[in-house]
């Protein structure tokens, strides 16, 4: 089986280094990751500037391909450059700290996992709740174990996986949830402050509680100790709100592009 393996943190994080030692025992890993962190860079692509790449070594032995870009642009990079073969599937992560709720939009990882999705190559996205003990070797142990079931059944198109562990020792994780993603917004503030100069600059702070937990969510799952596994699809039509739709009425709409056509004819 042949994997490819990107994150959001960067190509030296534990996290991608530990997914790559549990992938090696199923499969031939082909590591392709940013050169440094990335996170939050949701599915950014680089078009203005372009990018670079090197080779990465560790204990004197290729390790992976480093990128000049975003998470996305890994992915791209990969499948059309560095791999003489597609990937029968793509890993993303281990990424440090959880991508549960709307963090999923935001999310570098995440969005690694979408381009695959959409280049065609089953994916998934592995997270670890970092707020208290992250067992990086247990969530890459997971992460593996649900690679193989990806890789079983496949996945319908426009899909992927997200994959959430919780901050506990894995003794004291109570198992595996099959969730939904929650869509409650977290508490976000902007922390106002001042840098030596006397010259205001911002801080995005918090972002990482939601006020009320939504039964049977990813978010309810990891707070509660389970491994959190979440179907995602990147087609974002509201299928339930276009059929509404069609019972507005779009007349004023239609007229106003006829009288903008006569005007421009």
């Amino acid at each position: 089986m042949r994997i490819l393996l990107t994150n959001d943190d960067g190509i030296y994080a534990a996290g991608i280094i530990a997914m790559k030692k549990a992938l090696d025992a199923i499969g031939d890993v082909v590591v392709v990751a940013p050169d440094g962190e990335r996170s939050g860079a949701s599915h950014s692509i680089t078009w203005v500037h372009p990018l670079r790449v090197r080779k990465v070594y560790m204990e004197n032995e290729l390790f992976g391909y480093a990128v000049s870009g975003s998470p996305a642009d890994c992915v791209k990079m990969a499948v059309m450059e560095l791999m003489q073969e597609p990937p029968d599937i793509l890993v993303a992560g281990i990424n440090m700290g959880a991508n549960v709720g709307i963090h999923v939009l935001y999310s570098g990882t995440v969005a690694a996992a979408i381009e695959g999705s959409i280049l065609g190559i089953p994916s998934m996205a592995v997270s670890i709740d970092v707020s208290g003990y992250a067992d990086l070797e247990y969530a890459a142990i997971i992460g593996r174990d649900v690679a193989k079931q990806v890789q079983k059944h496949k996945l319908p198109k426009c899909t992927l996986i997200n994959v959430n562990v919780p901050t506990l020792k894995r003794e004291e994780i109570k198992g595996v949830k099959l969730t939904g993603q929650c869509t409650r917004g977290f508490e976000e503030s902007v922390d106002r402050r001042k840098d030596p100069g006397g010259s205001t600059y911002y801080w995005l702070a918090g972002g990482f509680e939601v006020a009320v937990e939504e039964a049977g969510t990813d978010i309810e799952a990891v707070h509660n100790g389970y491994i959190s596994i979440t179907p995602l699809r990147y087609d974002l039509t509201d299928n339930d709100l276009l059929k509404r739709l069609g019972s507005w009425d779009w007349k004023d709409v239609e007229e106003g592009v006829c009288k903008t056509k006569s005007v421009t004819e």
